[in-house]
């Protein structure tokens, strides 16, 4: 998945942050297709339970916290090259 789908997550994810804010507060959620495929405590945890059935690359892991200094809009991979 190239940087441009995962900015559209990231977009999906701010323009619902006040409603992930109120569900999930504290928790990291993970984005795909504008879809809520879970919710973790830890990032990790977040990244191995999602990469078991979806494609490494082709999902956002979001810590959801209020406020605008509570994000960062820096993509990471994991994937080798």
């Amino acid at each position: 998945m190239d940087s441009i789908l995962l900015k559209n997550e990231f977009d999906y994810y701010l323009a619902h942050q006040a409603d992930f804010v109120a569900k999930y507060l504290g928790k990291f959620i993970v984005l795909k297709d504008h879809e809520v495929l879970g919710v973790y405590a830890t990032n990790i945890e977040a990244y191995h339970e999602t990469a078991k059935q979806h494609e490494v690359g082709s999902f956002l892991i979001q810590f959801v916290q209020d406020g605008e200094g509570s994000y960062t809009q820096t993509f990471h991979s994991r994937v080798l090259i």
